[in-house]
């Protein structure tokens, strides 16, 4: 939870927008039809985008960290920002990965 209370605006950002593709992997699941699979397909990538927008910006922040306060080793508080900008994208991928398993279970029950 300590990871949220320290994420910027963007890191949120970027942690909650994966979750649009998998509501809509939801509404496909139970009601299975084309127009929904193009939005899945379209949200799919907003997801991988914004997760690796988020990653990308926490460790361009960590560099910067690094730089203004002269630190060229890895510290633990450096390594730290480093990890918890890879909760972005871990969170977006494993939310693609529940949606395409949703779609697939839409396809299965699609007549």
């Amino acid at each position: 939870m300590q990871v949220l209370q320290n994420a910027g605006i963007m890191a949120l950002i970027s942690l909650f927008i994966p979750l649009l593709p998998l509501a809509m992997g939801v509404a496909y699941a139970i009601w299975p039809n084309e127009q929904k699979l193009t939005l899945v397909r379209v949200l799919s990538l907003v997801g991988i985008f914004a997760a690796v927008t988020g990653t990308a910006l926490g460790f361009i922040n960590g560099l910067v960290y690094m730089s203004r306060r002269e630190i060229m080793t890895l510290t633990p508080a450096v390594a730290a920002g480093f990890a918890e900008s890879l909760v972005s994208i871990g969170f977006g991928f494993g939310c693609l990965t529940a949606t395409w398993l949703l779609v697939a279970i839409g396809m299965w029950r699609k007549p």
